[in-house]
């Protein structure tokens, strides 16, 4: 089922809620104003069919006492990865942001982030960062109201002339990367990997800055990918090169100022209904990214066999060196990892 504006607005079942005091001393017909902002164009996918029906369904279930305005493209200032401080620090109301903006800052939910641990949808995943999300890092987002954690589908590589599948095929390439698990991974096979925001990709890809990029199809119409590259490699089986963890939040003392019957809005349109459906949503918008792709009769080329096993082999020092790493800080960095792939394989099986 396409992931529509219907759908999100269905996704909860929440009633309209009767209409409350927003603040000590408001009055009946006042409205709290809260703020949105992300680093995407309003023609992404994600704006369209998931942050401004979900804006719009905060303003129906709250009868009215709740507006959501949506600021795409980072228009109230800064940069992405400033997003999450601007949630943190009241600066805005609410954001839509990725953990990996800021490496290091949120080490546990690493672990999903990591080379071949994720699932390839991004409902399946979803649904176990959320659940490990609530076992090990809540203390790791404290200062903020969580919404929704959650991720994308699987990550695919857009290279502009050369073909890629084996590792080998990646030496000396330019490449964007999204996170610091893939850019250790690509490092280590001899790539040169380029920390660009979303938002930069097509500017870096058209002035040459890089050869290519790793992001899902998702996001092909909305960054011009298949204008701006003429090759996919697509990892075969039911685990993912890479996702993102992506963080929707909200400012802890504007949600904790609300009365209780406009924080039980927030609830309910919040958690992990929310984050399974975003994940769901990631999926269908897959399908409009690969017909993108289709349509420019771009060549996808598939990475398996002995070629997935080399990217495997090649991936484990990066795995092995976050285990070590989060253990040398006091966590069982086995043990983590351990539960994040066991969920993954609950509901990835």
């Amino acid at each position: 089922m396409t992931f529509t504006r219907r759908t999100l607005l269905a996704a909860t079942g929440v009633a309209l809620a009767a209409p409350a005091l927003l603040s000590t001393g408001a009055t009946a017909q006042e409205t709290l104003t809260l703020r949105l902002h992300h680093f995407l164009a309003a023609q992404a996918n994600a704006h369209k069919f998931w942050l401004a029906p979900w804006a719009e369904k905060i303003g129906k279930d709250s009868g009215g006492r709740i507006k959501v305005d949506v600021y795409p493209s980072m228009q109230l200032g800064g940069r992405p990865p400033q997003l999450f401080d601007q949630s943190k620090d009241g600066i805005v109301d609410i954001v839509w942001t990725l953990a990996g903006n800021t490496p290091g800052r949120f080490p546990r939910l690493e672990v999903f982030e990591l080379p071949f641990v994720s699932s390839g949808t991004g409902e399946q995943s979803s649904q176990a960062i959320w659940e490990y999300y609530q076992k090990y890092s809540v203390n790791e987002l404290k200062d903020v109201k969580v919404l929704a954690v959650f991720a994308h589908g699987k990550g695919n590589i857009y290279s502009k002339d050369r073909v890629i599948k084996s590792t080998g095929d990646m030496k000396g390439l330019k490449i964007r990367v999204p996170s610091r698990p893939i850019n250790d991974t690509l490092q280590n096979i001899g790539a040169l990997p380029q920390a660009i925001p979303a938002p930069g990709v097509p500017e870096a890809l058209a002035k040459g800055v890089v050869d290519g990029v790793v992001m899902p199809y998702e996001i092909v119409p909305a960054l011009k990918l298949n204008e701006l590259t003429n090759n996919v490699s697509s990892f075969e089986g039911n685990r993912s090169l890479y996702t993102i963890v992506f963080l929707f939040t909200m400012n802890k003392a504007k949600y904790d100022a609300l009365p209780a019957d406009m924080k039980k809005v927030i609830d309910d349109n919040s958690g992990a209904a929310l984050s399974r459906q975003i994940g769901k949503g990631f999926d269908d918008w897959d399908k409009i990214g690969f017909e993108a792709v289709e349509k420019s009769k771009m060549p996808v080329h598939k990475i398996s066999g002995a070629d997935l096993e080399g990217w495997k082999t090649a991936s484990k020092p990066v795995i092995d060196a976050w285990v070590e790493a989060r253990t040398k800080a006091g966590d069982n960095g086995a043990e983590l990892l351990k539960t994040a792939q066991e969920l993954m394989a609950k509901y990835a099986p």
